[in-house]
């Protein structure tokens, strides 16, 4: 007899909308996709508030990329990470004279939750200059204030709380918050830009949802842009049991028909063709006749009885952090200021 499965007290740790949407169906929801060059952008506008992917109306534009070692590939999603943002400060009808908070949340003692802190301390300030009645800033740099609130851990306040606060005493016109999000995909790990104007959950991937940062709770405009740096270890399993389908399919295909072609030549990964129930279920059992919602169920039953349910990071997380760092922080200055030369 098959395994019943009670999928409603296990929920996929996910900010990003791109992970919902293959799952998902999509009325009241469009869906743009555009590549360029090895960049790939899917942009959703979410009509309504109740909706299939339970996320908020507005619109969220997701930058899939390779790589950002490479000095070529990090200028490449820099500039259309910049022309992604400039589009929503034109949305907003934001101008060049309104003033800007950037925002970073996060804890810069723990890598994968470093990005907010890390971007903001290379962003280009300029508040002070304008409060300063002897100096009179040139017409190319925006009026730009900077902070980062650390956590509730360290401060005891809430994040929403102190920006509150601060937006009452410095009046910005709109707000920029940077943070790290988390992924159901093994694929998008520090290999995604969100930028939202649906404001943000801190720590809502890990499941430690704090007061929203929005123009709901704040009363001004505020732009997200995160990049999912973690991923819950059920997920993980799941997708290795599924990659592990993907190479037997892989070989099944190329090997067993006498062709000689090296496991170089095509990436498994990325190979789609579908292994038969009977298929799976010769490799692995009872376990391969279970769908990806039912593994992802197995794997949770199993794990978080021992004390295993973990969210998990890549090993060269701190490297691509500050790499992704410097990304949002010179996209950011790009966007925000005139002529800006990184």
């Amino acid at each position: 007899m098959k395994h019943e499965i009670d999928l409603k007290k296990y929920t996929i740790r996910t900010d990003l909308v791109v992970d919902l949407l293959a799952s998902k169906e999509l009325d009241g929801i469009t869906v743009r996709e555009e590549e360029k060059g090895q960049i790939h952008v899917t942009d959703v506008l979410v009509k309504e508030e109740k909706n299939s992917l339970e996320k908020k109306k507005g619109r969220y534009v997701t930058i899939d990329f390779k790589d950002v070692t490479d000095k070529k590939n990090a200028k490449e999603v820099e500039s259309v990470f910049v022309k992604y943002l400039k589009d929503f400060l034109e949305e907003e009808n934001l101008s060049f004279d309104a003033k800007v908070l950037v925002v970073g949340l996060g804890n810069d003692d723990s890598t994968p939750d470093s990005l907010g802190p890390k971007t903001v301390k290379q962003v280009l300030v300029t508040k002070y200059l304008f409060d300063m009645e002897e100096v009179n800033p040139s017409k190319e740099y925006r009026n730009v204030a900077s902070f980062i609130p650390g956590v509730m851990a360290t401060t005891g306040y809430e994040s929403s709380d102190i920006i509150h606060s601060l937006i009452t005493t410095s009046k910005p016109d709109f707000i920029l918050v940077i943070d790290a999000l988390a992924s159901s995909a093994i694929s998008r790990v520090n290999k995604t830009i969100q930028i939202s104007n649906t404001g943000i959950l801190p720590g809502s991937g890990i499941g430690n949802k704090r007061k929203e940062i929005s123009k709901e709770t704040l009363g001004i405009p505020v732009i997200s842009i995160g990049v999912p740096t973690v991923i819950d270890a059920i997920v993980l399993v799941s997708d290795t049991i599924q990659y592990l389908l993907r190479h037997f399919s892989y070989h099944k295909k190329y090997f067993n028909k006498n062709k000689l072609a090296p496991i170089t030549s095509i990436d498994p990964s990325n190979f789609n063709e579908n292994l038969s129930l009977e298929e799976k279920e010769t490799f692995l059992g009872e376990v391969g006749q279970l769908s990806e919602e039912e593994l992802q169920e197995l794997i949770f039953e199993v794990l978080t009885p021992i004390g295993y349910h973990m969210v998990v990071t890549p090993k060269e997380v701190d490297f691509v952090v500050s790499k992704l760092a410097t990304i949002l922080a010179n996209g950011i200055n790009r966007t925000l200021h005139k002529n800006f030369d990184n």
